[in-house]
């Protein structure tokens, strides 16, 4: 694959950054993440971030410490990666779906309501590709049912609402720094939030729920025993990734505008092409434009989207489908009860959408490369 649906931008910073950390002798978490910690909160402009190994233990952290009690109701949004509904299962809680709209794939958020039931104590809304959900009636729900909001913020980093950034609106927020995300650390994860207690208890239960990490354990304060509070996870961030991310962090706004760019460019390019659906950014939000996406209408054509894909990929140009909803998925079909005719909407795009290279790394002659590949094969596959 000569142009890979992802390629991070490592510089010689973040490589020094890394070099120094094993040179330094201390490898886990350290200094480096407390750095990398209190950059992000200042980014995002929450009172905590708490460095982790990846999103999803974000996730299941800010749900552990929320209160639930089995078997619990969340309403969330089928059209995610596993991880944000896994993470409910694994603490005993029964997801909720509830379908998706058109314009953005995000959660439609005039369907909360009516999925509301007595057993429901929380919301989950994910920043589907980088576009923010419509905060302001989630959280307007959610004070007036006292419900939790928790939010998956694994595609938005770069993203605000109403010019607030995605994490800095005061529920826990969970961020991904995988390696196709806007900034990277190879492997890691970000949690932010306001509740002072919370966050002392989720930096304890992110190391097996020891009272002393092991920076406290053996750095320069020297010797101090730890004692278990609670059973907790192996869940920290480390200082090599951590080293990553220092840098990556400073250079988000740069990434951001060639990543706006470049979806500015696929826009124009697509918006006369009636066999492609774009998608659009509502007047409150700050797009992180982490995903590039596209839907087929496939009754204009004569290959399935998969088929589509194959073809593309067969031009050496790297492609992704983001995703097949959860409610098709064997898991939730069989614990739920969940089918095709469930969520429609979320259905009819699990069979269309496919996401297009979208990263700095990229050139401009990359997305013209991009565009010429997808508007021949449409034309060539046209019915």
């Amino acid at each position: 694959m000569d142009l890979p649906f992802h390629r991070p931008w490592i510089e010689d910073d973040e490589i020094n950054e890394v070099v120094d950390t094993l040179k330094s002798g201390w490898l886990t978490t350290g200094p480096k993440t407390h750095r990398f910690e209190n950059a992000f909160k200042e980014y995002v402009s929450a009172k905590h971030a708490i460095g982790l190994n990846s999103c999803t233990a974000g996730l299941r952290l800010a749900v552990m410490t929320a209160g639930f009690e089995d078997g619990d109701e969340i309403i969330t949004t089928p059209m995610t990666f596993p991880a944000t509904s896994n993470v409910l299962v694994l603490e005993r809680l029964r997801p909720v779906f509830i379908d998706i709209e058109p314009e953005t794939l995000n959660m439609d958020v005039n369907k909360i309501e009516a999925s509301i039931t007595p057993r429901t104590r929380g919301i989950l809304p994910v920043h589907f590709g980088g576009h923010p959900c419509d905060m302001d009636v989630i959280q307007d729900i959610a004070r007036r049912k006292g419900l939790a909001v928790i939010e998956d913020a694994a595609h938005a980093t770069d993203a605000k609402y109403k010019g607030t950034p995605i994490g800095g609106l005061g529920n826990p927020t969970a961020f991904s720094f995988y390696a196709n995300k806007n900034i990277t650390t190879g492997e890691g994860g970000m949690l932010t939030l306001n509740d002072d207690a919370r966050a002392e208890s989720i930096r304890t239960l992110r190391t097996h729920g020891m009272s002393r990490d092991a920076w406290k354990r053996f750095g320069k304060s020297g010797f101090a025993h730890w004692s278990l509070e609670e059973p907790g996870f192996k869940y920290n961030m480390a200082d090599i990734n951590a080293a990553l991310g220092i840098h990556q962090l400073k250079k988000a706004q740069r990434f951001l505008k060639l990543r706006q760019e470049y979806a500015e460019s696929y826009d124009r390019a697509f918006q006369d092409e009636p066999a492609i659906e774009t998608f659009q950014t509502r007047d409150y939000a700050l797009h992180a434009r982490h995903l590039y996406l596209i839907a087929l209408d496939l009754k204009q054509l004569t290959v399935t989207r998969d088929e589509f894909l194959n073809l593309i990929q067969s031009s050496g140009i790297g492609v992704a489908v983001h995703y097949i909803a959860l409610h098709l998925q064997p898991f939730y079909q069989r614990e739920l009860g969940y089918n095709a005719k469930s969520f429609p909407i979320a259905t009819r795009y699990s069979d269309s959408v496919l996401s297009l290279p979208l990263y700095p790394k990229m050139t401009p002659e990359d997305v013209a490369r991009v565009v010429d590949t997808t508007l021949g094969l449409i034309q060539k596959n046209r019915k």
